[in-house]
């Protein structure tokens, strides 16, 4: 019953989350057809989408058989029935220039206060312009509310909480935070905030610097403890010990385009399929770079459909089958033969391609979350015919990555940049999020989505500022004509040596803490007010 439960092979009627899986579709489907056909840009007759994938797949096998012979990283062993003997990718060449432009970053700010960065994007961005109240009516004084809500922010995204920033800021007291938490601080809100700064990121980014504006993202995610009275949390498998994990989303160039906060075992194909769908920023996602647990033969098929190119490093990569695309010619792409396997079964494409378009337009109009609509799509549900069809359409897509990704070390290495990306932004999340032993102290769903987005907001501010202060030190003349291409290569803002998370820390030698023993006047004074 669990695993039927988990597949919606039943449902219970009245629930969300297990509720009838027609639900999940798009009412209008049947009325509108035409209309979400031309919105997916794919054509109405099965027939000519299969001689388009048909054909694709057939030049991506030539390609790389024909470059086989001088490929001189890839070998094809006959060993268990086919085995992709992959050579790694050679180490890049230093980028020469990336340590004098930090360290001149770092003599012209040698330490600034993560509170003061957050602070400065606000002055730059208006970020907490779209900050609503849940009220009918507000009398506080705009710089005043402006003043408090980058205090509950600070105090959510570093997770110090807002009893010890209120404790440091003896003119606003706790229950004045408190106030501001719950008319101002609210998913809607901080999603917009996080949105008005990446936008303002993209827009300030300078192209001789940084490059041409990038289509493309890694997603993977990150394990945080958490209070074990809930029914989010979970033990991690992989990692070990109980928590939840948030799925970040973040472009080539260090923004962080979107997050969404996750259970150990949740999917994290349906996860980097609802990040590209519903960043809600100004970005066009064409490209998403992910790890292995990233993809899968239905991640392959969705992505196919919704028109972005999923591109995985795949670990188990020695193990990988290439498909043929038609019958009745074994001989084709001799140098491929040990790792062939049998033609895809076009016909149940063929038969169900109505069914994956009306289930691809579910996930581009959001009528369910990626998740739920994933959760029909596994091994425990193999039966369903969509599922089956589902693997053929990614058993051929993944076939067409495949033969690109063995042919291309350009591609091979562009996909390792963009997750490096990913795990560097993994140290800059412990380096904000230092309170509580980084542990998430809430078992409230609500306050633990406010910690992930206010962490966002805070590390998407440190981008935004060290972006402006890289292009200010490069605008200098001695860096003109300077920068090589290994620098623009490497050149990043997700850097935070500079930052002091704390706050002010000094010490001031003539102060002293007043501990003198009590006289006995005074005891009988006390004893007396007592």
């Amino acid at each position: 019953m669990r695993e039927r439960l988990r597949c919606k092979e039943i449902w219970v009627d009245g629930a969300n989350k297990y509720r009838n899986p027609d639900e999940d579709l798009p009412a209008d489907f049947e009325e509108n057809r035409d209309e979400h056909y031309l919105a997916l840009d794919k054509p109405k007759e099965a027939e000519e989408f299969i001689a388009k994938l048909q054909q694709e797949m057939r030049d991506a096998l030539v390609m790389f058989n024909n470059g086989f012979p001088k490929n001189t990283k890839v070998k094809i062993l006959p060993k268990k029935g086919g085995y992709i003997k992959l050579t790694p990718l050679d180490e890049q060449t230093a980028p020469p220039n990336l340590g004098a432009i930090k360290k001149q970053v770092f003599e012209r700010w040698p330490t600034i206060g993560l509170l003061d960065i957050l602070k400065e994007t606000n002055f730059r961005t208006g970020f907490t312009s779209v900050f609503s109240s849940t009220a009918s009516r507000e009398y506080l004084d705009p710089n005043e509310l402006t003043k408090r809500l980058l205090l509950c922010i600070f105090a959510y995204g570093t997770n110090t909480g807002l009893k010890r920033i209120s404790a440091s800021n003896p003119e606003i007291t706790h229950e004045e935070l408190r106030h501001i938490r719950r008319r101002y601080l609210t998913k809607t809100n901080l999603r917009g905030g996080i949105s008005e700064v990446i936008n303002a990121i993209l827009r300030e980014r300078e192209e001789k610097y940084f490059g041409e504006v990038t289509t493309s993202i890694a997603g993977d995610s990150k394990k945080f403890g958490i209070w074990d009275q809930n029914l989010l949390t979970e033990y991690h498998i992989r990692y070990g010990g109980r928590g939840v994990v948030i799925y970040w989303h973040i472009d080539r160039k260090s923004a962080l385009i979107f997050s969404q906060i996750k259970s150990c075992s949740s999917s994290e194909v349906a996860s980097m399929i609802e990040g590209v769908l519903r960043h809600c920023t100004d970005m066009e996602i064409q490209k998403g770079y992910v790890d292995s647990h990233g993809q899968s033969a239905v991640g392959f098929a969705f992505s196919y459909m919704l028109r972005f190119d999923l591109l995985p490093r795949i670990k188990a990569i020695h193990k990988e089958k290439l498909y043929r695309p038609e019958t009745g010619k074994p001989e084709d792409y001799p140098y491929l033969q040990n790792i062939l396997t049998r033609p895809i079964r076009w016909d149940i494409i063929l038969e169900q391609y109505d069914q994956i378009v009306k289930f691809a337009t579910a996930l581009c109009l959001g009528t369910a979350d990626a998740e739920s609509i994933l959760r029909r799509f596994t091994s425990n549900n193999a039966q369903h015919p969509v599922y089956q069809v589902l693997m053929e359409l990614g058993k051929a897509v993944k076939t067409i990555f495949l033969c690109r990704y063995l042919n291309s070390e350009e591609l091979r290495r562009e996909i390792q940049e963009g997750l490096n990306v990913v795990e560097s932004s993994n140290s800059v999340n412990d380096f904000i999020f230092y309170g509580k032993a980084r542990e998430i102290s809430t078992n409230r769903r609500e306050d633990q989505e406010l910690s992930m987005l206010c962490l966002h907001l805070l590390q998407n501010s440190l981008v935004y500022i060290n972006t402006l202060m890289l292009q200010s030190v490069l605008s200098h003349p001695q860096w003109e004509g300077k920068l090589e291409k290994e620098d623009k290569r490497a050149i990043t803002a997700l850097f935070y040596e500079h930052v002091n998370p704390y706050g002010l820390i000094l010490i001031d030698l003539n102060q002293r803490i007043p501990i003198d023993k009590f006289e006995a006047a005074n005891d009988q004074r006390i004893a007396n007010a007592a």
